[in-house]
């Protein structure tokens, strides 16, 4: 196997412009993409510097279910600031929360779909 890395997530949104205000203003992601193909919105964020990106996937571009998509992990450097941040703008946040390998919260993007955050414990 020669695999180096993930291209690109695919996370299915009722509303690609609702989807990116959220991405990029609450998140801080930027935009790698953004063009119309055919007749769909090829829309891709990621957090700046990310080798891979998320694919905000609308009605139409396959037979992904918004909300469908859980448990990506986001790596932070201050996972309470961020908690803070969220909050701040109005989205529900479980944790933070002690885990072995760090501190850990999560949280739902305006489609359901569920992230979560981690400040990684040193060391490890």
């Amino acid at each position: 196997m020669n695999i180096t890395h993930a291209s690109f997530l695919t996370l299915p949104v009722s509303d690609q412009d609702r989807a990116l205000a959220f991405y990029t203003e609450v998140l801080g992601f930027e935009v790698r993409v953004d063009r119309q193909v055919g007749s769909m919105r090829w829309l891709q964020v990621a957090p700046k510097g990310a080798q891979t990106v998320f694919t905000l996937s609308g009605p139409g571009m396959g037979d992904f279910l918004p909300g469908s998509t859980q448990g990506i992990m986001l790596v932070t450097a201050d996972v309470d600031a961020d908690c803070a941040n969220l909050a701040a703008a109005g989205i529900e946040v479980n944790g933070p929360d002690d885990v072995p390998w760090g501190r850990m919260a999560g949280f739902r993007d305006l489609d359901g779909n569920g992230l979560m955050l981690l400040t990684e414990k040193e060391g490890l």
